[in-house]
């Protein structure tokens, strides 16, 4: 097991970047495994040879807000057993710690959602290629004062942040990749505070990785659900989609706002689980949106809706 305590400064949440490996290519998959904790948390993560063409993983993982301890923050990190074949034991190696602390939302006039384009979310290690790995939370509560590595989206199963250094990222710095999973991808929780019509608009393509075969990603609002499809051979191809619909929903209960997929697609030359990239959610009404405040660390938009910032 090693730790290490630090000062934190202001409100921040504090997101950890770090590098998983096995001690030898016989414990590549799903034998090799850390317990990573925070002040209130903790997660095992696992080593998986299907997501990854080398022999050692980036991984994100949200520490939690300094609100729940002021002024001191610890990370400890511990090694799970997992297998052992004769005798060998398959340890973990961990290597390259990254934290770096994400402030509150910043909030757009012309967006109702927040880190639409997934610009916010956790350091990118200069010498890694890979992208970062991100995992569904253990605590599924949307109010929950632990956030997610991508600030405000929840994970479902398991997807990749990527960089446009590496790869092909339709806009900005960031966006999403969602692997195969049961299903992968993103939530977000919306609070509609008034009744109209609303646009949904979103960037779906492929991350220049190799990734060939058809795409599918459904895109879910309450009950609603659209699915959109996509040819993909893997050269950073890219389509925009949008959607519109009525908001009649409750004001007292938050609606779920969700990308994911459930097919698998491949690298061409690698064999690595890969996806579509998800990037530019938009959400826009007929009657534009009001001013936003901060309250009791939540997010509320006045007089057309309000966010929740449940997963910051």
């Amino acid at each position: 097991m090693i730790n290490q305590t630090f000062k934190t400064d202001g409100s921040y949440d504090y997101v950890l970047t770090f590098t998983l490996a096995p001690s030898s290519i016989n414990c590549a998959n799903n034998l090799t495994a850390v317990n990573v904790s925070g002040p209130s948390r903790s997660e095992v993560f696992f080593f998986k040879e299907s997501y990854g063409n080398q022999l050692w993983q980036t991984y994100g993982y949200s520490i939690g807000s300094n609100e729940i301890r002021r002024g001191i923050m610890g990370i400890q990190v511990q090694s799970v057993v997992n297998d052992r074949r004769g005798n060998m034991t398959c340890w973990p190696i961990v290597d390259t710690f990254l934290v770096n602390g994400i402030q509150n939302p910043r909030l757009y006039e012309d967006n109702g959602l927040v880190n639409s384009g997934f610009e916010v979310g956790p350091s990118f290690i200069d010498s890694s290629s890979q992208g970062i790995l991100l995992e569904a939370d253990s605590d599924t509560d949307p109010f929950s004062l632990v956030q997610s590595p991508l600030q405000y989206w929840t994970i479902l199963g398991t997807v990749k942040y990527i960089d446009s250094k590496h790869y092909t990222v339709p806009r900005g710095r960031g966006a999403v990749e969602l692997l195969s999973g049961d299903p992968s991808g993103i939530v977000a929780y919306v609070y509609f505070l008034k009744h109209g019509q609303v646009t949904l608009e979103f960037i779906m393509g492929d991350a220049n990785d190799s990734c060939v075969g058809d795409f599918m990603v459904f895109l879910q609002v309450g009950n609603a659900i659209w699915n959109f499809t996509m040819r993909s051979i893997g050269v950073g191809s890219r389509e925009r989609h949008s959607v519109t619909f009525k908001a009649e929903f409750s004001n007292t209960e938050s609606v779920p706002i969700s990308f994911y997929s459930f097919n698998e697609t491949r690298t061409r030359n690698h064999q690595v689980l890969c996806g579509p990239a998800i990037d530019s959610a938009v959400l826009r009404f007929s009657s534009g949106l009001r001013t936003a405040k901060l309250y009791n660390g939540f997010l509320i938009f006045n007089f057309i809706l309000a966010i929740i910032s449940s997963i910051n």
